[in-house]
């Protein structure tokens, strides 16, 4: 995987997009009269995309949506007077995250190259924002209201994460084995963006978008030695806040303090965790049957969200759980596979962090909802509601399927 693909001196100034021994000789008197011009080769990419990694996507997101409306409609119609309200939202952001993935998927990946720093300056924005403007959710800082509906920054911080340390480590490849470069810099990095979402009261997608830095900084070829350090350093952390939780944010620490007992508020922060182990006790190993969930009738609060996989299990049984488990582990190997394939190092340092990102939030929320880790409140990708998460999670699909284009990937 080399991020140099061809010497400097083979490309035109102002664009790496295409050596010029790959141009035709229109395209040559193009550049020669406008080196600064963009040609349409370097817009759109050519190839055939990834399609076992298409269907993966497309059979999540069909699974998803099913399974969303089945949990959702009781409480749905209990609190927006409509069975179909979180639905038809849903639906109506994944088909817009449907466009934009495929209309991401013949962008060429490059491009992302240009809008690194300004994305980077509008997401933290975007993350400052919410702390003074946000919808009235308790102590939760998490959504902007627009209009009808909300945007949630920390969606976008996940991306704007993975682009912004594709960029650097691809760029310092060659220093990732010194502290500075390959541990100190990255860290402020990350740290940036966890310290904005940890304010915003956003405790599980803090350790998320911590776990896709770590990803993306093990892959570029950080010290083995310092980063080892640096995890011992973050299980202490973790050991710490376990046997102290009041030194969390007070949400934060109630939650952990309702994992470690049992017994402990079962009408409040027990609620919810309780009777998604019901639900899963319930399905057994074939299910009660798709949309014969009892738990989703007001027990599991929100059902639509983070504890939706409880009603999959509920509904679809061990089989119906596992099956999707595989098919979300499919989707990571075979992102892995894009990646190794794929030449360039900015566009493998990308997709690694983006199929880092469904399985480590895939991983914690299941642990989440059958109670082995405390209640951080994740989503689920493909399944829970959420219109900004989607889109952007449908529109990271496509950036994969471009750079598969451009890979060597095998397309069968």
């Amino acid at each position: 995987m080399s991020d140099r693909l061809e010497p400097p001196k083979r490309y035109k100034r102002g664009t790496d997009i295409k050596p010029v021994e790959q141009l035709t000789s229109e395209e040559r008197i193009i550049k020669k009269n406008n080196p600064l011009s963009f040609l349409k080769s370097d817009i759109f990419t050519l190839g055939g995309m990834d399609i076992p990694f298409f269907a993966l996507t497309m059979a999540l997101l069909t699974i998803g949506l099913v399974m969303l409306f089945s949990a959702s409609y009781p409480y749905a119609l209990q609190h927006r007077g409509d069975s179909y309200y979180y639905f038809n939202r849903q639906l109506i952001f994944a088909l817009v995250g449907v466009v934009a993935m495929l209309v991401a998927s013949k962008l060429n990946y490059k491009l992302l190259k240009v809008i690194v720093k300004p994305l980077f300056a509008v997401t933290v924005l975007l993350l400052i924002i919410v702390l003074f403007y946000h919808t009235d959710n308790g102590d939760f800082k998490r959504w902007i209201p627009i209009g009808g509906f909300t945007l949630q920054p920390s969606d976008i911080a996940k991306f704007t994460v993975i682009l912004t340390l594709a960029a650097y480590c691809s760029k310092y490849y060659d220093k990732m084995k010194h502290p500075i470069h390959g541990i100190v810099y990255p860290l402020l990095i990350i740290a940036l963006f966890c310290g904005l979402i940890y304010k915003e009261h956003h405790l599980s997608c803090t350790i998320l978008v911590f776990c896709i830095g770590a990803s993306i900084m093990l892959t570029a070829g950080t010290n083995g030695k310092l980063f080892l350090v640096g995890a011992g350093v973050v299980v202490a952390l973790i050991a710490v806040v376990i046997l102290y939780p009041d030194v969390l944010m007070n949400y934060a620490g109630k939650r952990v303090e309702a994992w470690l007992d049992k017994g402990f508020d079962p009408k409040g922060l027990r609620w919810q965790t309780n009777n998604s182990l019901y639900a899963i006790g319930s399905g057994g190993l074939f299910g009660v049957g798709l949309g014969n969930s009892k738990q989703k009738f007001l027990y599991v609060s929100e059902p639509q969200n983070d504890f939706i996989f409880s009603i999959v299990c509920e509904e679809l049984g061990f089989f119906g759980a596992a099956l999707i488990i595989l098919l979300f582990a499919l989707l990571f190997i075979r992102g892995i596979q894009i990646a190794v394939k794929c030449k360039d190092k900015f566009a493998s340092f990308i997709v690694i962090g983006i199929v880092s990102q469904v399985a480590v939030q895939t991983a914690l929320n299941i642990m989440v909802v059958t109670d082995t880790i405390p209640n951080t409140g994740i989503a689920l990708p493909f399944f829970s509601y959420g219109g900004t998460a989607i889109m952007m999670l449908l529109f990271e699909m496509g950036v994969v399927l471009s750079i598969s284009r451009k890979s060597n990937q095998k397309k069968v």
